[in-house]
C-alpha cells in the first residue's frame, strides 16, 4: 500500500528557487530596486553556480508582465531586449534549470510550484531574486505554511524600501522559523542525503 505525500512532505533535499530576475525594469519603483539589483547581483549568480555544481534545482519563478501568452522563452526574450539586460543575462536559465511563471506575489499562488517540489523531493527552499519586502517576503510565508523549510541568504536578495526590507527579513526569521544568512553560508541538502 503506498502512502500519501502532501506538499512539503515529500523530501528532504533543497531547491534554489530564483524569484523575478527575470524582468524588464520598466515598472514603477524599478529606478529604486535597480541599485540593489546590482549588488545583489554577483552573489546571486555565484549561488546559482553552487546550486548547479551540486546538482540542486534551480527552479526560475517568475512574473509573467500581464502578458498570458508568454511562455518562459518569451519572458526572457523580452527581459533580454529591455533597457536593462546586463541584469539579466548573467542569471538566465541554463538547460536543467526549470521554469515557473506566477502572476502575483507569492511564487505558490495560483501555480504548480508546490507539486513540483513534491515530485522534486524538495522540503527545503532557497529564496534569492527580488523583491524581498515583497514576493520573497509573501513566498516564505507561503512555504512555512506548507511545512518547507526556508532559507534567504540576506545577500542575494534585492529590495525597493531598505527599511522594509529589514523588517521583512525579521519577520521571515521570528514568524516563519526562516533561516537568513549570507549566500556563502547557505547549506543546499541532496535528497536522501
Amino acid at each position: 500500500m503506498g502512502t500519501t505525500e502532501k506538499p512539503g512532505d515529500a523530501g528532504d533535499g533543497s531547491a534554489l528557487i530564483v524569484i523575478d530576475m527575470i524582468n524588464t525594469y520598466e515598472h514603477e519603483d524599478a529606478e529604486l530596486l535597480i541599485p540593489s539589483v546590482r549588488r545583489a547581483l554577483p552573489v546571486l549568480v555565484e549561488l546559482l553556480a553552487r546550486a548547479r555544481e551540486r546538482d540542486v534545482p534551480v527552479i526560475y519563478v517568475n512574473d509573467n508582465f500581464g502578458q498570458w501568452r508568454s511562455h518562459h522563452g518569451e519572458i526572457l526574450d523580452t527581459a533580454l531586449a529591455g533597457p536593462h539586460a546586463e541584469l539579466v543575462e548573467p542569471v538566465r536559465p541554463d538547460g536543467s534549470s526549470l521554469f515557473v511563471v506566477k502572476a502575483r506575489h507569492s511564487i505558490f499562488f495560483e501555480t504548480p510550484l508546490a507539486y513540483l517540489l513534491g515530485q522534486l523531493g524538495v522540503g527545503h527552499v532557497v529564496l534569492c531574486g527580488q523583491v524581498t519586502e515583497q514576493c520573497v517576503l509573501y513566498s516564505a510565508l507561503d512555504a512555512h505554511i506548507r511545512h518547507i523549510e526556508v532559507t534567504v541568504p540576506t545577500d542575494a536578495v534585492a529590495h525597493i524600501h531598505e527599511s522594509l526590507a529589514d523588517a521583512a527579513l525579521e519577520m521571515m526569521r521570528r514568524n516563519m522559523g526562516a533561516r537568513t544568512v549570507e549566500a556563502k553560508e547557505v547549506g543546499f541538502r541532496r535528497r536522501g542525503a
